[in-house]
């Protein structure tokens, strides 16, 4: 092979030597390799016809098998099923069944947010310090007895995967005692944000060491998209359906008799007499508790079958020998890193509107627009078009590219969110419902469809590093998480000042203008900030081809 490889150069050295200079002097200049050998080596493998040839093949041992990616793609259901239950029930059960007032909530909501977020970089420096190893897939009742350092990803994952499960049931669970109840649900709600970013970090960066191919690795996340998808319509689902008879008015009907013949002479639209009963709280507690249990249940088996079925391979793009860069020189090679600043930025606004648009839907629907007896079948119909639009959103990055599908995907949900504002009935609800899980669908699927680009795009101007791949995944999160916990915390302080009354039937005009107000033009002004940020990323498709073609060189 050297023979043919030395005779090729020899042969045309001379008429390659123009088309290849240009490559090489870019290789010496921040690779600082060799120039005979990886001089020679472009000179052989860059001339330009074979630029359109190479992405669309994907050698054999590259190639990850279906029950791969799907065993991959179900390892990330569980976080979104117990994260949608949260998005979409978590706000409305503190003030309405817990029956904290809504500072309190806001706090909690807050707080619980941001310390998920900074949870991640400190969760991501500890999987960068964590070792490759031989030990073998344990069960996780016997991770706790193992070095952290010699625990592997995959293992780390499932050894937090109980704690998650233990934590989130009692996430929804009731205390007997009232006065300390914001302290439960605070305590609870940080350590289940901590031990969630202990499975989300490692499993998110667990993409890049699923296949060296972006093709491989575009599909692997597409899959992972859509069951993650369904995760979330799963989630929404089971919450949905067992929680409904909480929220509805049936329980309301002889209060609001005797409140009409009774009459209101302070003229305030609340009906204090409207409040809860206290054998219907009972019920409301106890199908919160079961919905609890359920999504406990799918998270214990998800998490197994992924780690069953999934294999980890190494880095291939540095020397084994090689001396790993210290996490603060690595963070900081990171921060410095454009196409990633611009990214995490644009999707930072995108997240936050989609994250206020699924926290006060509940709301919304309940007192603002008297959709309550249907907002679980609306939830459900959002979630199911997301899911059937996944698998078109991938065709659509693949034939018009990745940019371009953020675009023409996220800003389908505008006008439609404005729309249910402005004519709230059912038949509109639901146009609505199918057309905002498009948005929804591109939104969850590009930014970790195109994370995987800026990594690559970071290993060719920085040759000499690895290792960082958790850093990029967990201040990703970290930063969307953060902004997250404030537009909560602060759409849930706005209601207290509308003059939410916890325990109501009925709440003030303001309330509901509040609510028309973070269902409609706040997430549209996020929206539009997300996507003029999105202008000036620089990852196009014709970089993304040449990062792929380079990177094949360094491997």
């Amino acid at each position: 092979m050297d023979a043919r490889r030395t005779a090729a150069i020899t042969e045309g050295q001379k008429t390659r030597a123009s088309v290849a200079r240009p490559v090489t002097l870019t290789v010496m200049a921040k690779g600082k390799k060799d120039p005979a050998g990886s001089g020679d080596k472009l000179i052989m493998k860059h001339p330009k016809p074979a630029f359109t040839k190479v992405p669309v093949q994907t050698q054999p041992e590259h190639r990850l098998s279906m029950c791969s990616k799907l065993c991959f793609a179900i390892g990330g259901a569980p976080n979104q099923v117990a994260g949608s239950a949260t998005a979409f029930f978590l706000q409305i059960y503190l003030l309405d069944v817990a029956q904290i007032n809504p500072f309190q909530a806001s706090m909690v909501l807050f707080i619980g947010k941001a310390w998920g977020a900074i949870s991640d970089p400190i969760v991501g420096f500890f999987v960068t310090k964590s070792r490759w190893t031989k030990i073998g897939r344990l069960m996780p009742c016997c991770l706790s007895s193992v070095e952290p350092n010699y625990i592997d990803r995959e293992q780390r994952m499932v050894g937090c995967t109980p704690f998650v499960v233990v934590s989130y049931f009692y996430l929804w669970f009731v205390p007997p005692f009232t006065n300390g109840r914001f302290i439960w649900y605070l305590g609870f709600y940080c350590l289940y944000q901590t031990l969630i970013t202990c499975f989300h970090v490692p499993y998110s960066a667990l993409t890049m060491f699923l296949s060296t191919d972006q093709r491989e690795r575009d599909s692997a996340t597409a899959y992972r998209m859509t069951m993650e998808v369904l995760g979330t319509l799963v989630g929404a689902a089971i919450q949905g359906q067992i929680v409904a008879s909480a929220h509805t008015l049936k329980h309301c009907h002889h209060h609001n008799m005797s409140a009409g013949h009774l009459g209101n002479s302070s003229g305030t639209e609340v009906i204090r007499s409207l409040a809860l009963s206290q054998d219907f709280l009972s019920h409301a507690k106890e199908v919160y508790m079961i919905a609890a249990g359920v999504i406990g249940g799918l998270f214990l088996i998800c998490t197994v079958v992924m780690f069953l079925g999934v294999k980890e391979r190494d880095d291939p793009y540095a020397p084994k020998t090689e001396k790993p860069i210290p996490f603060h020189k690595g963070f900081v090679l990171v921060m410095k890193h454009g196409p990633y600043l611009t990214l995490t930025a644009a999707f930072l606004f995108i997240s936050v509107a989609i994250q206020l648009v699924q926290s006060n839907f509940v709301l919304f629907c309940t007192y603002a627009v008297d959709l309550r007896d249907h907002f679980q079948n609306i939830v459900l119909t959002i979630l199911m078009s997301a899911a059937v639009s996944i698998p078109f959103w991938q065709w659509f990055l693949q034939r018009f590219g990745k940019k371009t599908a953020a675009f023409c995907g996220i800003t389908w949900i505008m006008p439609f969110t404005v729309m249910l504002v402005f004519i709230p009935n059912l038949v509109v609800a639901y146009v609505v419902a199918v057309s905002s899980g498009l948005s929804v669908a591109a939104s969850i699927l590009l930014p970790w469809s195109m994370l995987p680009d800026v990594v690559d795009d970071f290993r060719l101007a920085n040759r000499n590093s690895k290792g960082h791949e958790a850093i990029f995944y967990s201040f990703y999160v970290f930063f969307t998480k953060f902004a997250a916990g404030i537009s909560l915390g602060v759409s849930t302080l706005c209601l207290q000042f509308a003059g939410y009354d916890t325990g109501a039937c009925r709440q003030p005009h303001a309330v509901a203008y509040t609510l028309k107000l973070l269902i409609g033009a706040a997430p549209v002004a996020f929206i539009i900030t997300g996507l003029m940020i999105l202008l000036l990323y620089p990852i196009s498709e014709d970089v993304r081809l040449h990062n792929k073609l380079a990177l094949e060189e360094l491997r």
